[in-house]
Parts: C-alpha cells; structure tokens; sequence
C-alpha cells in the first residue's frame, strides 16, 4: 500500500513549516524550560488559529474533526521544530472529553487555543510522561501532568474516574528540559466516574500515541537533517567527514528507520487501530531514539553541549521513546 499524502495535506505541512520556522521555536523551548511561557503561549495561539488542535475536536464542538491523518501531518510538523507545551495531552484531552456535557463544556476552548489542557495518570494507567523526572539525583518513575504549570485546565484519571484537579505540585526536571512535570493536587470536580471512563481513557491512549509517534518521526527527521549538514562541514585529514564510509553507513541507517517508520504512522492513521498504532509508535520512536545516537556521536563533543540547538531534540527523542507506553508495552499489544 501506499501512504503519499494528497496536494491539500502537503499545503498543511508547508504552512506549519513556515508559521514554525518564523516562530524561532529554539528560543521558545529555552524559554518555556526556564519557566517563561510568555512566547511559547504566544506560539500557541498561532498553531491554535491554523487549526491544529481543532484536528481532534469533532465538528459539533467548533473542531474540523476528528481527523487523524492530519493530525499526524501536523504533529511531524511539530515534532520537527521541537514545538514545546502538552501538545499531545491535548489531543488525549479531546479524545476523553467525548461525553456530550463536558465535551460542549471543554472542547471549543481547546480547539481555538484558548485553554492549554494537560492530563495525568494514575492506578494502573499508562503515565501521560514517563520520562522520569530527576530529583535528588535519582530517578522516580511516577505518572505526572505536562506542563502542568503552563496549563489552564488540568484532568486528572485516577481511581476510575475522570477529574478536574484544583493545582498541581512543585515542578520536577524532566530529561528534556522542556517537558516540565508537575503532580495535579488531590480533590476538584469529579468530572466522570464509571466503565465509560476507562472506554475514553483507552480511546484517549490510542490518538496520543499516534500524536507521539508522528512527533517523534518529525524529531528523528530533523535530527537527520542537521547532522547531514553538520558531516558536510567538519573537516578530519583534510576532507569533510561525511565522505567517510562508516558515517556514510551511518546516516543511511537512520534514514531508512526513518522512511520505514513514515508508512506505518500514516497507515495507523488511517485505521487509527490501537495495535496498528502502538506498531507505529515503537517504530517512530525507536528510529528517533536511533537517529539521535547517531546524530550525538557524529557531532562529537559539541553534541553534548546545552548550548547548541541540537540538544533541543536530542533530549525530546529519548523522552517520547517511553511517553505514552514503554516499548515494551507496545511491542506487548502488537503481539497480542
């Protein structure tokens, strides 16, 4: 089968190039890890108004959706400029909210950008980021909102039900600096209780490992092109390091994880099947994770340094490879 997107949807991801590209977005992510969330809300209210989140927003409540191919248009997009915030909580957000009350309560604000929505997962859920936040030099594994600091409304999925949470608690460092994780408070509005609860919260988990799979291969694509450009211009015995054969091989190995994982996001997307999806996930992700190492070891030194902008998505990889569900736990469900 083949997957090539159609003359409208390559318009999309033009457009949403060139808004992110204007945007400086590695400045916004130095900015948003900081805690300044001036420019990045700003940023915001701009992929709001090109309709983005209005993908995952049924037509009823003031979306054009729910249209996942798009959506995974979108979130390479994204994923390409490191675009910071809980981008793919929203989508999840949407994908809960499908209750006719709450979804005519929330989700018009959603789809305009008017609200920035994060949600967290507890009791046996999956955690909506576990990249592990560092606190004390140790890793606490643990189910944390994203962004929760940034966020207007915070949903909390615990004990079976669905709730509005009042706060949240100090902000923990995550690996990527720009994934700021909080705790939601206890208490606030229940929201919804019951079956129907654990339903949405399944559906929700499949459209946000769509959003982190396509985010991912936007991240691996990125990664790709920067070090393709960086081998061009470093010089080792007189000649660019990118004629060397071993780099050579390399970099076809990261493109071609890259290119295999591009089918199977759009097909997932197409059947939007959680099987289907949790395959595209492990794949996007593990070729972004694959491409980042490669992409570490051929800048050398300078691949580690804060400072330089690759660390940007170099951080972003490793943490999508295990938000939304583990590989193993994809690889799991695939297997089923």
């Amino acid at each position: 089968m083949r997957f090539l997107l159609d003359d409208e949807q390559r318009a999309f991801a033009h457009s949403l190039d060139a808004l992110l590209t204007a945007a400086d977005t590695p400045s916004v992510v130095r900015s948003w890890g900081a805690g300044d969330h001036t420019a990045g809300r700003a940023l915001w209210s701009r992929i709001a108004d090109a309709g983005v989140f209005a993908l995952a927003v049924p037509e009823a409540y003031e979306g054009v959706g729910p249209l996942p191919v798009e959506l995974a248009v979108a979130f390479v997009e994204l994923g390409r400029h490191a675009v910071p915030g809980p981008l793919v909580e929203t989508v999840a957000a949407a994908a809960l909210l499908t209750e006719p009350g709450l979804a005519k309560r929330f989700l018009p604000g959603l789809a305009s950008g008017e609200t920035i929505t994060t949600v967290a997962a507890t009791d046996g859920l999956y955690a909506l980021d576990d990249s592990y936040a560092l606190y004390d030099s140790y890793a606490l594994y643990d189910s944390y909102a994203l962004d929760g600091d940034a966020a207007t409304t915070l949903l909390a999925l615990d004990g079976g039900g669905l709730r509005l949470a009042p706060g949240h608690g100090p902000v923990r460092t995550s690996i990527d600096p720009a994934r700021r994780l909080t705790r939601p408070e206890p208490g606030g509005e229940l929201l919804a209780t019951g079956p129907q609860v654990a339903a949405a919260a399944a559906h929700a988990l499949t459209w946000a490992r769509l959003a982190t799979a396509a985010q991912a291969l936007g991240v691996g694509l990125t990664l790709l092109d920067r070090t393709v450009a960086y081998v061009k211009q470093r010089s080792q015995f007189g000649v660019p390091i990118g004629s060397f054969q071993a780099v050579k091989h390399r970099l076809a190995d990261a493109k071609v994880a890259l290119e295999f994982a591009r089918p199977l996001l759009f097909g997932a997307a197409l059947t939007m099947d959680p099987a289907d999806v949790a395959a595209a996930k492990v794949t996007a992700c593990e070729a972004a994770y694959t491409t980042a190492r490669t992409a570490l070891q051929l800048h050398g030194a300078i691949g580690y340094t804060a400072e330089y902008d690759l660390s940007l998505w170099l951080t972003k990889a490793r943490v999508l490879r295990t938000a939304w569900g583990t590989p193993g736990e994809c690889r799991e469900l695939v297997l089923k």
